[in-house]
């Protein structure tokens, strides 16, 4: 097993070659997919059918972006949890959606990048749909781990013979800290998460938006302190600010 990692958009990409086959680890954003695409056959020098499955582990701009798109230039399937189909639908989650898109432009301004396109249907419509604990299809060393808490529908990937896990978005840094990420929409699944993560002590850790870490180097319990205890996401607080701005009317009165 090789792991190739490359710097996307406003996270890394993981994608991981098998003799001649590739798996991409996550969906990456709409504005990787010349990088993705680029990669396989100048780097690699394979074709762009060589990509056989591209796993999307949360539904956000950054992870899922670009897998439809992938999938139509490479014939490659789209594995997902069941519910990450469901996570934009309906009004409330076009408006996430818009938020979310808006906010991943507001994080490559602060790195720096220019804005690209990075619109993408935010339904998805995956081939396959995973089970907590089973294999990956067609990459037998690969295991899915539900690991919600982000969002109701958080995947990881533990390579069972090195014990290297990925686990995407379920740890950020802010200001050189470990913390937990924006949102965490399900507060006591994300710290069970945590945990589950914790006990298994994996070798090696990759994360989306941080170099790869030694497992035994983190201190899960101060992320576990952290964690918020009620839902920390848009709608929560937007009504904190309704709350709050109600609240200084009501006093000046």
């Amino acid at each position: 097993m090789q792991l190739h990692i490359l710097q996307g958009y406003i996270q890394h990409i993981y994608l991981v070659q098998h003799d001649n086959s590739l798996l991409l680890l996550d969906g990456c954003s709409r504005a990787d997919i010349t990088t993705v695409s680029d990669y396989i056959q100048q780097q690699l020098g394979l074709p762009l059918e060589a990509l056989k499955l591209i796993i999307v582990t949360h539904m956000h701009p950054d992870h899922a972006g670009g897998a439809h798109k992938l999938r139509r230039l490479t014939g490659a399937r789209i594995a997902s949890h069941p519910k990450a189909r469901r996570w934009y639908s309906g009004l409330l989650g076009r408006t996430a959606h818009l938020i979310d898109v808006s906010l991943t432009w507001w994080v490559a301004t602060r790195l720096g990048k220019p804005k690209r396109h990075i619109w993408y249907n935010p339904l998805l419509k995956p081939d396959l749909l995973l089970l907590d604990g089973q294999q990956v299809p067609g990459f037998a060393e690969w295991q899915v781990l539900f690991t919600p808490g982000h969002t109701d529908h958080d995947l990881s990937l533990l390579h069972l013979p090195t014990r290297q896990l990925y686990i995407a978005d379920l740890i950020v840094s802010v200001k050189k800290r470990l913390v937990p990420p924006y949102p965490v929409c399900h507060p006591n699944q994300y710290k069970q998460s945590l945990q589950r993560v914790q006990e298994l002590a994996p070798s090696q850790i990759y994360f989306a938006h941080l170099p790869a870490r030694a497992a035994e180097s983190i201190d899960f319990a101060a992320i576990l302190a952290q964690a918020p205890t009620l839902p920390k996401n848009h709608w929560h607080s937007m009504k904190n600010r309704i709350l709050h701005t109600l609240g200084r009317q009501n006093r000046s009165h």
